[in-house]
């Protein structure tokens, strides 16, 4: 048995777009069975992590795009052009958002229950709140009450420690230390 490593009659003419054979036949290489099979499958887990990849980056330019047609809809521009032309631009922009919408991309994430049990434990509100603390301890005036303490604490750390060692900070790129002629 011998892995072929792509195959030819696949006809999808993307980058990467062949897929690994097995050949059975044992005529043709030195490795085991076992060997040949791990690799097949390590080559197909490769592609799947590529496809979850673009799935999510598609995913994205779909969000972006709706985020623009959103944003066209609902622009001041409107208000400056007749009528007629707007009705025109309105019925171009329900054209292709009703195109857009017909584009289902999604990527699951399998979880064990303990895994989903910890992803239901906060609401999206109470997580937002969360996010919200670790943003305004980073801030030059945070509101005293919705801050966390313990990560502006570490964060203030991290900064004194970085200034110093660098004489730079977290909030200020380090500057590349001057060279000074020989013998100064």
């Amino acid at each position: 048995m011998e892995v072929d490593q792509f195959a030819s009659e696949w006809t999808y003419t993307g980058e990467g777009s062949r897929l690994p054979l097995i050949d059975e036949s044992t005529a043709l290489g030195t490795q085991a069975p076992k060997d040949r099979l791990i690799a097949v499958l390590d080559q197909v887990e490769m592609r799947v992590e590529r496809l979850r990849r673009d799935t999510v980056r598609i995913e994205e330019e779909r969000d972006s795009l709706l985020s623009t047609l959103d944003s066209v809809r609902h622009s001041e521009l409107l208000m400056e052009v007749t009528e007629c032309d707007k009705d025109d631009i309105s019925r171009y922009a329900e054209r292709i958002l009703a195109r857009a919408m017909t584009v289902e991309v999604a990527v699951r994430t399998d979880r064990d229950p303990q895994q989903e049990e910890a992803l239901h434990q906060e609401d999206g509100c109470s997580a937002h709140a969360r996010c919200q603390t670790y943003m305004n301890a980073c801030t030059s005036a945070p509101d005293a009450a919705a801050s966390d303490k313990n990560f502006e604490s570490a964060i203030l750390g991290a900064e004194l420690r970085r200034r110093a060692g660098t004489g730079g900070g977290l909030l200020q790129p380090a500057r590349p230390a001057r060279r000074t002629p020989a013998g100064r």
